[in-house]
């Protein structure tokens, strides 16, 4: 039996998809009264229960070979949200103990590519950058380093555990609404496009999903495997949608010293309507860091086999235009 925390998020919910399509059986850990429709129509146990409340979390590891661990809360702005620190790093303590007092066999943790130390352009991030939470921008870096760092310490204790990283995930099934998601829904419906110059690396939900699955296969003990994809830009993002729809989309480039000063608003803009920002510092510094980014230690230990970022952004367009009846 397989657990997945998190099992509602964009790529929980593609990990049991793929899962169920095995044959394998899964529990669902969901907190109570979450929206389930990203799991509707999946032969799935869903157990109620939250990271936060080790009884309900434990109840959920009985008879687990397998646990996924995806559960956690993401955050683009620049505040410290205590919530954020909470759910990711105490949740993960928990989720470290119930696994630990379960017996469960193997833990893959889904951890991020912005847990890692950040480089100087000119660098290849890979496997031997270190998890550095004295090096984030953001709690929500700060909160996977420091979980990250927390499976390390359970596996030198003795668990059996991997440590997945991806990079910007985007793809189908994104009932929420991701980041990107909502930058690629706008496009498909050819919204007005405010842009900047920049680039970053950005990874298909379901390569991610097969990944965690091969690190469960494949991965050796104590190794972490980055999870990437293509690096493009911002503007190639907008351009390769407009090839997709076959229709102009309107965009202007705003400079990017006005885009970082807009961005000191962003906090009081989202408390105010609720909306995510376009401009944030936090996505701002992204796109200008450093995204050469190498998953080559996962192709060569786990068979890990991105496709191309040109497919996942058409099936991306495809599935919010069919999925959320959109019309452009």
């Amino acid at each position: 039996m397989n657990l997945v925390t998190g099992a509602t998020g964009h790529i929980g919910n593609v990990l049991v998809r793929q899962l169920t399509a095995m044959g394998e059986k899964v529990r669902a850990l969901v907190l109570p009264g979450e929206d389930k429709t990203p799991l509707m129509g999946l032969d799935v146990e869903i157990v109620e229960g939250d990271v936060l409340d080790y009884p309900s979390l434990f109840a959920a590891f009985r008879d687990i070979d397998t646990a996924f661990h995806l559960a956690g809360m993401i955050s683009i702005l620049p505040d410290k949200n205590l919530l954020v620190q909470s759910v990711n790093v105490a949740g993960t303590r928990n989720v470290l103990l119930a696994a630990r007092q379960a017996g469960t066999g193997r833990l893959i943790y889904t951890s991020s590519i912005h847990a890692l130390r950040r480089i100087p352009h000119g660098a290849i991030i890979d496997e031997t950058v270190p998890f550095d939470p004295q090096n984030a921008i953001s709690t929500y870096d700060r909160s996977k380093a420091e979980a990250s760092l927390e499976v390390m310490r359970a596996i030198q204790e003795g668990m059996d555990a991997v440590i997945c990283c991806p990079t910007g995930v985007i793809g189908p099934y994104d009932f929420r609404g991701s980041e990107m998601g909502i930058l690629i829904h706008d496009l498909a419906l050819r919204k007005l496009m405010l842009y900047v110059d920049g680039a970053y690396d950005f990874v298909d939900v379901r390569d991610v999903a097969n990944g965690l699955i091969l690190a469960r296969e494949k991965g050796v003990t104590g190794e972490s495997y980055i999870l990437s994809g293509e690096q493009i830009t911002v503007i190639d993002v907008v351009r390769t949608v407009q090839e997709i729809i076959g229709k102009y989309i309107p965009r202007i480039k705003i400079p990017f010293n006005l885009a970082r000063f807009t961005s000191r608003f962003t906090p009081l803009y989202y408390q105010i309507s609720r909306e995510k920002p376009r401009f944030t510092s936090y996505s701002l510094e992204t796109i200008r860091s450093n995204s050469m980014i190498s998953c080559a230690k996962a192709k060569s230990a786990l068979g890990y086999n991105p496709r191309s970022l040109r497919e996942s952004l058409a099936d991306t367009v495809h599935w919010f235009l069919k999925e959320k009846s959109l019309v452009s």
